[in-house]
């Protein structure tokens, strides 16, 4: 029987997505061919993460475990860690006041309706390609001069192992940060691997944990960057769970 709600639970989804991303996703591709425009593309882009995050059942608690403030009108690379798709709604739903665009895998674009909107409001990268992943920094930082933050995920994935807590970190974000001298903003998901994994066999309503872990800012090498960022949301992750 829990398999048949789950595999419903999923089947709604599937409508939810649907539904929203052509009732969204229209107005988000008109406006996404003017630069200048997607910070009203932004707007749709927010309702649809809305509809599909609490429109599938799920809740957030945000926990602020640094004092440190956003500016409005600072750029940043936004970072957590990688745990379900729903990831990339939350992100959204978090990042009220920047306007953010991910660098996500291409092969994305391959999703019927979906993709055409992807391939036109984010970075997509080929990580087969050498070429492809050195010109993120130079497409990154053309979305960034337009006003845009960044969101990356420096695990690169849903690690396919869910007994990992935390993958190794690539250092694509760090880099871009130190290059472009944008702080990294650290966020800690939990709960989401448990409530929403690809694994159809689980996955239910609830409500997951945010934490928000900071600012660092650019002044450290990328090594270091990477290794602070680690370092602070795994010691997150150990603390939940223990």
């Amino acid at each position: 029987m829990t398999k048949v709600l789950n595999y419903l639970w999923r089947f709604w989804m599937l409508i939810l997505a649907f539904v929203f991303t052509i009732l969204f996703g229209i107005p988000v591709y008109i406006l996404s061919f003017n630069k200048n425009h997607y910070k009203y593309a932004y707007r749709f882009v927010r309702w649809w993460s809305y509809c599909i995050f609490f429109g599938m059942g799920l809740r957030y608690d945000l926990t602020k475990l640094s004092d440190q403030k956003l500016d409005k009108n600072q750029q940043y690379v936004f970072i957590s860690n990688h745990t379900s798709i729903m990831d990339i709604m939350l992100m959204c739903i978090l990042c009220a006041d920047h306007p953010v665009c991910f660098v996500g895998k291409k092969e994305l674009v391959k999703i019927p309706i979906f993709g055409t909107i992807y391939k036109r409001i984010c970075v997509m990268v080929d990580r087969k390609s050498a070429r492809s992943r050195a010109d993120v920094y130079r497409r990154c930082a053309e979305k960034m001069e337009e006003g845009n933050s960044i969101v990356i995920f420096p695990e690169g994935g849903v690690p396919d192992d869910t007994s990992i807590i935390l993958d190794e970190f690539k250092d694509g974000a760090f880099t871009l940060s130190s290059k472009h001298n944008s702080p990294i903003v650290v966020f800690t998901f939990v709960g989401l691997k448990e409530i929403f994994p690809f694994d159809n066999s689980k996955g239910y309503p609830g409500k997951a944990k945010v934490y928000f872990n900071g600012i660092l800012t650019p002044s450290e090498s990328p090594k270091d960057l990477k290794s602070s960022a680690f370092e602070t949301i795994k010691k997150t992750l150990l603390k939940h769970y223990n």
